[in-house]
């Protein structure tokens, strides 16, 4: 391919050129020749038709060596250049078999700041998008394989142990089976939520409503969790932040995610604050908890789907890793953004809506 793109850019653009243009000055100077040996005829009388042909024989000759020549240089410059130009699309042709094939580690080595090194950076960007893309994809794979083993390992373990008459079958063994497939349920409306979010763009049903109403029914709805854990809740809502258009119930389960993200991830007798404030793009919620600090190398991954910062964990101690995607996809839907930060004064997970 790249033998076959060089020769036809050489071959098809500059030799019929530069025989269009051989051709034409060959024929002006026949046309001017003959001209001038018309003008020696008319004014001295004379017809030296021998000097004239000597001397179109010596000038085509010239001329034919002269083109070789000058096509030969022309051809050997142009084919180093266009060589040189073209370097990134021969390495892109070849990086794309590499990427076809699952290895996104290549790249291009960009040589030029005009199309084409622009092209070799948009190339690189993808490449190294989809690699996090597949290394996402593999570690997702993973935490659902991990979600759904060890429900399915407990369950699997107490029936044969009840087919087999070594457990007894007691409301408490009843009770443990019930947990595991109600955990089983949970993962499977996690990923339904996280579906329906997928799509939130095209089923807005955009209503006015106040936020700061929301925001007090979800919490009211936590209020028994958070007072088992002794977690002190604390609101700053901010002026003119209360009255803003978007989808109640995808806007409800936005809050109802981080509101649960608040309780899990707060250790006992801590404080999560909740602080509302407008700004020129839009209002901004925030959910701030004390608790853990989250590694600068874990926030860019956080609203990825089953991300969890300590991958160690059950999901008695926090979840799948679905609740931050789902807020993500659903904020996102609406035209808004959503961020975290983490540090000596706690973690913040905020979005913003226009």
């Amino acid at each position: 391919m790249r033998q076959r793109l060089l020769w036809k850019l050489l071959v098809g653009h500059i030799v019929p050129v530069f025989t269009v243009i051989s051709l034409v000055v060959w024929h002006n100077i026949d046309q001017r020749a003959g001209e001038y040996l018309r003008l020696l005829e008319e004014r001295y009388h004379t017809s030296p038709v021998e000097p004239h042909r000597l001397f179109l024989a010596d000038i085509h000759h010239n001329m034919v060596w002269g083109a070789i020549s000058t096509l030969g240089l022309t051809l050997v410059l142009t084919y180093l250049l266009t060589r040189w130009v073209l370097r990134p699309l021969f390495q892109i042709t070849a990086i794309t078999r590499q990427v076809a094939d699952g290895n996104y580690s290549e790249r291009v080595n960009v040589v030029s700041r005009y199309e084409v090194g622009q092209l070799a950076d948009a190339f690189n960007h993808m490449a190294e998008n989809l690699e996090k893309i597949e290394k996402l994809r593999k570690n997702m794979v993973a935490d659902i394989a991990h979600e759904l083993r060890t429900p399915l390992t407990n369950l699997r373990g107490y029936l044969e142990g009840l087919s087999d008459e070594v457990i007894p079958p007691s409301p408490e063994t009843f009770r443990m089976l019930e947990q595991e497939v109600l955990r089983l349920v949970n993962l499977v409306e996690d990923l339904q939520q996280l579906a329906k979010a997928d799509a939130a763009k095209v089923f807005l049903d955009r209503q006015e409503l106040s936020l700061h109403e929301l925001l007090g029914q979800i919490m009211d709805l936590y209020r028994p969790n958070f007072q088992e854990k002794g977690i002190e809740v604390l609101w700053s809502l901010g002026p003119d932040t209360d009255r803003l258009t978007a989808d109640r119930d995808k806007l409800l389960q936005a809050i109802r995610n981080l509101a649960d993200n608040a309780w899990k991830y707060t250790p006992s007798q801590g404080g999560v604050r909740i602080v509302t404030e407008r700004k020129d793009n839009g209002i901004t919620t925030a959910f701030i908890n004390s608790g853990a600090i989250v590694s600068e190398q874990d926030i860019p991954f956080i609203f990825e789907r089953f991300f969890r910062a300590d991958r160690s964990r059950s999901r008695d101690g926090g979840g799948a890793g679905i609740g931050l995607a789902i807020v993500k996809e659903l904020i996102e839907a609406h035209g808004g953004a959503v961020g975290f930060e983490s540090g000596v004064d706690g973690t913040r997970v905020w979005f913003r809506l226009p």
